[in-house]
C-alpha cells in the first residue's frame, strides 16, 4: 500500500514537516520563496497525508523531530540528506549546498539533530499564512 498519489504532482518534491512548529514553518516560507521551478510542495506531518506517510513505512508518527523528502515512486530523503537535497534542487547559489555531501551522513544528522532539539529554542512560533497560489502546493 502507498500513500495516493495525484497524477499531478508525480514529479514533485514532497516536503514533510513539523507543522506545530516555527522554526520548521520559517524553513517552508524560504522554500515557497525560492522554488522558482515549481518543484516541491507541503505537508504536515500531523496531516492525514503525513501520517499515512510515516505509517506506510512504519515511520514514528508521533514525534516530527525529522524533515522528510519524498519524491513518488522514487525514493525519501530525512535529515541531512534530505536539506542538501532540497538546496541543490532549488539551484542557483544554493546548489552549492552539494558540497556538503563530502561531510559523512553521520556528522551531518548530528548537526541536524541538534538543530531538531533546539528548533522550538531558534524561532518563536509565527503564523504562518500563505498566499492563495502558495495554498496549491499544501497538501492535507
Amino acid at each position: 500500500m502507498t500513500t495516493e498519489i495525484s497524477a499531478s504532482f508525480k514529479d514533485k518534491y514532497i516536503v514533510f514537516y513539523d507543522g506545530e512548529c516555527g522554526f520548521c514553518n520559517h524553513w517552508v516560507q524560504w522554500i515557497l520563496e525560492k522554488d522558482k521551478h515549481d518543484k516541491f510542495l507541503f505537508a504536515s506531518l500531523q496531516s492525514g497525508f503525513g501520517q499515512k506517510f510515516l505509517n506506510e513505512r512504519n515511520l514514528p508518527n508521533q514525534i516530527f523531530d525529522t524533515l522528510y523528502l519524498w519524491q513518488p515512486e522514487s525514493f525519501y530523503l530525512t535529515k541531512y540528506q534530505a536539506v542538501l537535497k532540497i538546496a541543490t534542487e532549488i539551484g542557483g547559489i544554493y546548489s552549492l549546498a552539494a558540497i556538503g555531501k563530502v561531510i559523512p551522513d553521520f556528522i551531518g544528522n548530528q548537526f541536524y539533530n541538534l538543530v531538531s532539539r533546539n528548533r522550538k529554542k531558534l524561532a518563536a512560533n509565527q503564523c504562518f499564512l500563505p498566499s492563495a497560489e502558495q495554498r496549491k502546493k499544501f497538501i492535507e
